[in-house]
This record gives structure tokens, sequence and C-alpha cells, in this order.
């Protein structure tokens, strides 16, 4: 019976007040019904008012926890999410390619929602140049297409582009974030490209709401969690599409400034 249930890794740092990161992700493998585990590579300290300190975890450290879960349990999917240096993501490269940890979702948080950079010029080029390659499904948002495909996305055929770029940079599945910063739009309209030609719009209603921590995160997460129960490529993203914007769409009352989403809200099965 051992190892049975599904099991699915995030490879991420811990966010202190819950919102984002790995604590995100875990929210989001606990309401979807897969059993969490995670890779710790650094510790964040900050709250709704914003980030105050950070410590990233010794490489020997990040390489015991790889060897540790392989040793134990049987992951059937992982996800990445912030990974601050080269060195980082040359480490979880290597431990990846090393161990069986089933399919990759790499969420790149190389820019904010906002457009601001959060890797240096070195990381970002070792994680398109080595993490790219390794995703079953890639997740950047409006700003992350725009650098990863080296190019300005003023339109629909503009993100298409881009994401056929992604594709031929190695990643298999492409979901290419649409634009979200304009409060008189309402819809947010999402660009996927699958690994067998095959690619279609999804659209939600767009939310006008400050609690939207960790919605990346959760996106990719609920993707890894889907192929980890068996899901198509396909339907996993679909399915986490509709869960995060139900998660957005009802508010939860934590934190003074920037909240969290909901992730209690969607019921779905």
């Amino acid at each position: 019976m051992a190892n049975e249930y599904p099991q699915v890794m995030t490879i991420a740092g811990s966010d202190s007040d819950g919102s984002a990161g790995m604590q995100a992700d875990l929210h989001t493998f606990f309401t979807r019904k897969v059993y969490g585990i995670s890779v710790m590579t650094a510790c964040v300290a900050g709250n709704s008012y914003g980030i105050h300190a950070s410590v990233s975890l010794p490489l020997d450290f990040i390489d015991q926890e790889f060897a540790d879960i392989s040793a134990d349990f049987k992951v059937r999917a992982t996800k990445t999410g912030m990974l601050a240096d080269s060195s980082l993501i040359k480490n979880v490269v290597e431990n990846y390619k090393k161990y069986d940890f089933g399919p990759l979702v790499v969420d790149p948080v190389i820019m904010t929602k906002h457009g601001n950079m959060l890797l240096e010029e070195s990381a970002f080029e070792t994680l398109r140049e080595l993490m790219v390659p390794l995703a079953t499904v890639i997740t950047p948002n409006f700003y992350e297409s725009e650098k990863l495909a080296g190019m300005n996305i003023k339109s629909d055929d503009d993100l298409i582009a881009a994401a056929h770029k992604l594709q031929q940079m190695g990643a298999k599945n492409v979901v290419a974030k649409g634009y979200h910063q304009d409060e008189n739009q309402t819809e947010v309209r999402d660009f996927i490209l699958l690994e067998s030609g095959k690619s279609f719009w999804l659209s939600a209603p767009y939310h006008g709401t400050t609690h939207i921590n960790g919605t990346g995160d959760s996106l990719s997460a609920c993707i890894a969690a889907e192929i980890a129960k068996g899901t198509s490529v396909e339907q996993a993203i679909r399915i986490a599409k509709e869960y995060v914007n139900i998660a957005i769409g009802n508010e939860i009352a934590v934190g003074h400034k920037f909240g969290p989403i909901n992730h209690w809200a969607p019921k779905m099965e």
C-alpha cells in the first residue's frame, strides 16, 4: 500500500505570511486532495504589507532534502516556484534530473505581475537555458512571457507568438497568462499551447481586488496536482484556471493590505 496516494512536490521558498510560495502550493495540494511534499530553498519574512527579510538555504541541505524525499516517496509530479540565483537553479536542475520526480510544472518566477524584475540577469539566463527545456508545463505571467520570448506583447497575435517561442525553447505545454492590470477590463484571457499543437484561449472574469497573493503559485500547483492524479495536461490546465478564478473571486479577510486568495472557496471535484 505504500505510496499509492498521489504525492506532489513543490520546490520553493517559505513565505511567512502563508499567502504565497510554498504555503500557497501546499494549500492548493491539500484542497486538490493530493499529498504535498516540499523542498524548501529559502525563507522569507514578511506580511501583507511587504517582504522585509529573506535567507537562502545551503545547497548541501537542499541536496539532502531531494535525497531523502527520493529515498521514501513516490512523487508523481513536481512544480517549481521562486529560485533566487543561478547556483540554486543549477542545483535544482541537477537534482530533478538525478531522481524520478514525475512531470515538471515550471512557474518561472522572473518578474512581478507589475513588471518588476525579481531575478538578476545571470539567474534569468540560467533559468531560460536549463529549466525551461525541462518543463512539461510552463506558466509565465504576461511580463515573464515578454522577457522569456524577448519581445513586446501588444496583441493577441503577439502572445500567441511568444507562446510558440517558449515551446521552441523546449517547454512542452505553455500557459501564457494574459494582461490583467487594467481596472476597466472585464476578463482575463490566457493562451494555451499544447504539445500536440492544439491551442485555445481560456477566459475568466477580472476581479478588482488586492487579495491576489499566491495566484501564480496556486495555478501551477493545481496543474501539478491534477497531473499527479492522472488528469490530462489540457484538463489539468482547465481545472486550474477555474480553481484560481473562484479563489480570487471569493475574498478572504486575512491581512491588512495585500492578502491571499481563498483556497477554501473552490468546491470542485
